[in-house]
């Protein structure tokens, strides 16, 4: 009996790897085995760094609310303290976009924790 080979299901495998390929430099985009490397450790990449995005903005708040709370005379974890002491609901995230796009609501908040 003949050996039987899908491959339609074959082909169809390395269609998606290479589309997914699309972009890349020289034989990463159209040659199956390297193609197949570049997608999977492409992959690895985007799964990590959607986790570090979060930490990345994170950090990114901080240093704003830091910024904007120095020239109050106050620091950064001076004035987290005073918010969870107050009651104050803000996160970071909202509380670095007022600091930034609407200061005069920030110094409002600013003063109410003082």
């Amino acid at each position: 009996m003949p050996r039987s080979v899908n491959s339609v299901a074959s082909r169809e495998r390395r269609k998606k790897v290479l589309k997914l390929a699309k972009g890349n430099f020289l034989a990463r985009r159209n040659v199956w085995t390297v193609a197949k490397n570049t997608v999977e450790k492409g992959l690895t990449y985007a799964y990590r760094d959607r986790r570090a995005k979060k930490r990345d903005f994170r950090s990114l708040w901080i240093q704003r609310i830091n910024a904007a709370v120095r020239p109050q005379g106050m620091t950064y974890s001076v004035f987290i303290n005073k918010l969870s002491t107050k009651g104050v609901e803000l996160n970071r995230k909202v509380l670095a976009d007022l600091a930034m796009n609407h200061p005069e609501a920030f110094q409002a908040v600013v003063n109410a924790v003082k």
